[in-house]
């Protein structure tokens, strides 16, 4: 199926952009350190986000909330991206992996920052459904897997960058053991309904600078080392 994206739906990306900055401006008076979130905004606004969301929702696609996808998951409101995405950090050639791929949103955001994705999705339906999609709209650079996202992917460890896109418990051991030396975790770690956003930079095999922000809002993180599997 061919992918549009008419000039209203522009309209609309360009308003929720100007939103995010003004959120974002905000978050960093309120938050240390400082994020650098201008490039994350670019990517944003050059991916249409309704060509991941049903077509019943192509006008709601640009408000700042949450979706539904499928499978009791959900595609992440932009603010939401948009600071774990500059948490990150990234430099061009990062080699990161996602846990949660979702609707491909986010690993379609960390794409264009440069990063060379790998991404992991847990819900069988939606990773069929997303690996499609992807190949459609041109982001079939993304390496796209089905598994436990828990347990990493050793195969292709270490890695600098780890995103988890769903309320984790703890940080899964498995994938700090998967973190280069001195890469950057970023987690929401907490109960079931409320996390904390926290990024973890490695200091060595055991240890991490833990720099704690505000709490958001994750579907539960599934899998061995999440809350069910």
């Amino acid at each position: 199926m061919q992918q549009t994206d008419s000039p209203l739906q522009k309209g609309y990306r360009k308003g929720l952009i100007m939103l995010l900055r003004q959120k974002l401006m905000a978050y960093n008076e309120a938050q240390k350190p400082l994020i650098e979130y201008e490039n994350v905004l670019n990517a944003l606004d050059q991916l249409p986000r309704h060509w991941f969301l049903d077509s019943a929702f192509d006008r709601m696609a640009y408000e700042d909330k949450a979706m539904p996808i499928g499978s009791g998951q959900t595609i992440s409101q932009p603010f939401t991206v948009a600071v774990q995405s500059a948490l990150l950090a990234l430099k061009p050639g990062d080699k990161v992996l996602e846990i949660g791929t979702g609707s491909g949103y986010q690993a379609g955001i960390l794409h264009l920052l440069g990063a060379e994705v790998h991404t992991i999705e847990y819900q069988p339906k939606l990773y069929h459904k997303t690996k499609k999609l992807l190949q459609e709209i041109g982001l079939g650079a993304v390496h796209l897997y089905y598994g436990d996202g828990t347990m990493g992917l050793g195969a292709e460890a270490p890695f600098d960058k780890i995103l988890i896109t769903a309320g984790a418990p703890h940080v899964p051991d498995v994938l700090f053991g998967q973190l280069k030396i001195g890469g950057v975790m970023v987690v929401p770690i907490g109960n079931e309904n409320e996390q904390t956003m926290k990024k973890l930079i490695k200091q060595d095999a055991n240890t991490a600078q833990q720099i704690d922000y505000t709490t958001f809002r994750f579907v539960p993180l599934l899998g061995k080392s999440g809350w069910r599997v």
